[in-house]
């Protein structure tokens, strides 16, 4: 599937909104996220079956032209062999839409395509297994692209195919200005359901204009930010930005849901070793732990969405650290409260961000010692272990909080880049993604006269030459 490139100026965002469907419409919409799984999960049984039998067919010595034919993982050809083989295994088809039916074969084209990718190298990263079948207990989900998708000029409706309308908990009036205005048009929709909760996510084309809100008035040029785990971020502006902590804060409740929930009949009986039904009491406990997990991930994205839509408004210029969040949740102390703040949300969410309000994000290199360099001085430490939170400077006597400091060597990294970037400079998705690594000892913030020689040195710098890493 081609994927969309929207056209210059416009942006491609989502707008998600909450469900209050009737009974009737819970049970189509099961149906319709249930009928996804059912294709995928049986495209997924005939491509394992394939490949096992023209396997057993070769070991045999049976020639190439006379193995059984190949089921290709492509959506066109999932889509053809599900269309000529539906009316056997799902007599029920009609009663579903068919775009859910190509949510299932789409994920499971991905699936299998990111499989093979990384088995021949071509995706970085760990090694992917065989993808595994959807089992009911997994969130469903149904993609529209199709058919009547639009929201309802009440503000208060959304209308799906073969769904109908469906009224929403809040109102659609943001998107439905937008849409009324010529300024945003609906490409998909996507129907999931969370800890017992529908929701309706627009995929939506928006014309921005990269103009900063009236209410939003520039704090500064530049800030440098620390996400950390005391507090959610640390601003160069001295500001340290409370970390909610939600995960901590509902783990009392979390234990006591979990253990009523481990003394009810489940699904697994470990005495025989063998399943059973469930009951429903045990469905109901396993509901309430389900809402306080989505209790907990609503808190914090809410926190780190308040966060970044405030310094892409602010301030022009924002520099962040690129964090190997992978290998430091690896320390099995602090993998709880990194995972509890989820420091990588902040890069992620600037990165769109910054292109939406007309700001600029700078990534910093993964290895600058920001801790351990002083602000005021640019000497660096050899060491500085995480119990010292505070940097204390043995050249310049500087005392300061260990992560304002990192933050302020964040800030003074771009003080000598220049801020006016053309508009040809930008990234796909519209935001400037720099990334830099620091100046060299003795460079101090703003000092022209010891910019070091070099092909950059001495003349004005071009869109082109911000494309690259900043090294010196």
């Amino acid at each position: 599937m081609k994927r969309y490139e929207p056209p210059a100026g416009w942006v491609v965002q989502a707008y998600k909104f909450a469900l209050d469907p009737g009974d009737t419409q819970t049970g189509s919409l099961r149906r319709n996220t249930g009928a996804a799984r059912f294709a995928y999960n049986h495209m997924l049984r005939r491509v394992g079956a394939v490949q096992a039998q023209r396997a057993a067919e070769a070991s045999y010595g049976v020639s190439e032209a006379d193995l059984t034919p190949w089921q290709g993982w492509s959506l066109p050809d999932l889509r053809r062999t599900w269309n000529e083989i539906k009316q056997w295994v799902a007599p029920w088809w009609a009663a579903c839409s068919k775009e859910a039916f190509n949510t299932g074969l789409a994920n499971l084209s991905a699936a299998l395509g990111n499989w093979h990718a990384s088995r021949t190298g071509a995706r970085k990263g760990r090694r992917m297994g065989w993808p595994r079948p959807k089992r009911k207990q997994a969130q469903r989900s149904a993609r529209f692209t199709t058919g009547a998708i639009r929201v309802d000029p009440g503000y208060r409706h959304v209308v799906l195919p073969r769904l109908g309308r469906i009224r929403t908990h809040e109102s659609t009036r943001k998107l439905a200005r937008r849409i009324r205005a010529g300024t945003a048009q609906i490409l998909s929709a996507t129907v999931s359901e969370t800890a017992g909760r529908w929701f309706c996510s627009f995929q939506v084309a928006v014309r921005r204009d990269h103009n900063r809100p009236a209410h939003a008035p520039r704090a500064g040029r530049v800030v440098g930010v620390d996400a950390g785990v005391k507090h959610l971020a640390v601003l160069s502006t001295g500001e340290l930005v409370p970390n909610p902590k939600p995960f901590n804060a509902a783990l009392k409740k979390l234990g006591k849901a979990q253990r009523r929930a481990a003394r009810r009949i489940g699904p697994y009986d470990p005495a025989t070793r063998s399943k059973r039904t469930a009951s429903k009491r045990w469905q109901r406990a396993q509901d309430a732990v389900t809402r306080l997990h989505a209790t907990v991930a609503a808190v914090r994205a809410d926190s780190w969405h308040r966060l970044t839509t405030r310094l892409a408004q602010q301030f022009d210029t924002v520099v962040v650290e690129h964090l190997h969040v992978a290998g430091m949740i690896r320390n099995r102390k602090l993998a709880r409260s990194l995972a509890d703040a989820a420091p990588a949300t902040l890069r992620r969410h600037l990165g769109y961000k910054t292109g939406w309000y007309g700001s600029i994000l700078y990534v910093a290199d993964r290895w600058y010692p920001s801790s351990k360099t002083c602000s005021a001085c640019k000497t660096a430490k050899p060491k500085l272990s995480l119990a010292e939170r505070t940097f204390n400077c043995t050249t310049c006597g500087l005392s300061l909080d260990r992560d304002v400091n990192a933050a302020r060597n964040l800030a003074d990294l771009v003080r000598h880049v220049d801020l006016e970037l053309p508009g040809d400079a930008k990234t796909g998705r519209g935001a400037y993604v720099r990334s830099v690594r620091p100046a060299p000892a003795g460079w101090a913030a703003g000092d022209e006269a010891s910019r070091p020689s070099g092909v950059n040195a001495g003349r004005q710098r071009t869109a082109a030459d911000r494309e690259f890493t900043f090294t010196h």
